[in-house]
């Protein structure tokens, strides 16, 4: 757009727990955006989500979204199985889009993505079109560890251990469906805490949570990136005790490691007791509101956004696609295809 003066009109498509965040967190806590437009299948839950945007038009159909002459840039946070559909709607309207992770569930779809913002770019050049909500990039934590690692703190990097616990895993959810939905995070942030590409993974199962509803919970995944660092990454989405995540860079000289994750301390009764979020949306507030900020910011002033990009989301599916490999074979060690490391080359990295 090129003018601060003006503000972006955001169509939100997918009102569910994300989209309706997102609706939320625009209207209080970003400047120069506004919400014009929300869609979903279900109106009512798009009208329920129109409560915090009152002036925003609501719709069943997506296409009237991403088609809206009131609208500028779109956010796709409707079901993973849309992503790529939406997307890459979106990037042949030429407008810009932010869709939650994954950007799709397989990298073949991504790389579709990733071809058509090419092919877009060629024909028109501008800044990217596409960016993916990978929102660990903008938490406070998180880029205070990067910084240490690149600062050196804990030396050079040798294992890091990540694991993400959830309360319930959502009605439905399949072994595969946590892979590609949840512990997908890893397989954005460790390469880019290392700044390095995930060239090797497998997955391993121990026995199964009583609550897991036919998925195989928790889950472990064992990552090599090209610098020989090993990393570990179990996935619990059914821990119930509350939203966990930790992640620890050990390093030949030390350690970094992401402090308790919830707001308060008590002590009582001879007893310490840590809280914890009842999911993602508080532990990760800052981060969704810093990363939609820059969004917007990066719209206003034509540039590139520094929010994970359509290679980024490529890589990370990429590496989906290469622990369910794993998981189809017996636990094997599965060698992630070249070419999945877009992410690494990054020069913003």
């Amino acid at each position: 757009m090129g003018r601060r003066d003006m503000t972006v009109r955001v169509g939100v498509i997918g009102a569910g727990i994300m989209g309706a965040d997102h609706v939320r967190t625009i209207q209080r806590f970003v400047s120069g955006a506004s919400v014009t437009m929300i869609a979903d299948v279900d109106l009512d839950r798009a009208k329920g989500a129109a409560h915090a945007a009152p002036e925003a038009v609501t719709t069943r159909d997506w296409a009237e979204v991403i088609e809206g002459r009131d609208v500028d840039a779109v956010i796709v946070a409707s079901h993973d199985t849309t992503h790529a559909e939406l997307t890459l709607a979106s990037v042949a309207a030429g407008k810009p889009v932010m869709c939650e992770k994954p950007l799709a569930p397989t990298g073949t779809e991504c790389e579709r993505i990733v071809q058509a913002e090419d092919d877009a770019l060629a024909a028109a050049p501008a800044a990217p079109l596409v960016s993916v909500g990978f929102m660990r990039r903008f938490d406070p934590g998180y880029r205070e560890m990067k910084a240490a690692i690149d600062a050196g703190v804990c030396g050079v990097p040798l294992m890091i251990h990540c694991f993400s616990r959830g309360v319930r895993s959502v009605p439905g959810a399949t072994t595969e469906f946590s892979v590609t939905n949840s512990a997908v995070h890893e397989f954005d942030v460790v390469p880019w805490l290392l700044g390095q590409p995930v060239v090797s993974v497998s997955w391993h199962a121990p026995g199964v949570s009583a609550v897991a509803n036919g998925q195989q919970d928790p889950q472990l995944m064992l990552l090599h990136t090209a610098d020989g660092v090993l990393t570990t990454v179990e996935s619990l989405l059914n821990a119930r005790y509350g939203y966990d995540i930790r992640c620890e860079v050990i390093g030949d000289r030390g350690s970094v490691a992401l402090s308790h994750g919830g707001h308060i301390v008590v002590d009582s009764e001879r007893t310490r007791a840590h809280t914890y979020p009842a999911d993602w949306r508080l532990r990760f507030a800052d981060a969704y509101r810093l990363e939609l900020q820059e969004w917007i910011d990066a719209i206003h002033e034509g540039r590139a956004a520094t929010l994970a990009s359509a290679r980024d989301g490529m890589a990370a599916g990429i590496v989906a696609d290469a622990v369910i490999a794993s998981m189809k074979d017996g636990g094997r060690t599965v060698t992630v295809p070249a070419g999945a490391d877009g992410a690494a080359r990054d020069d913003r990295w």
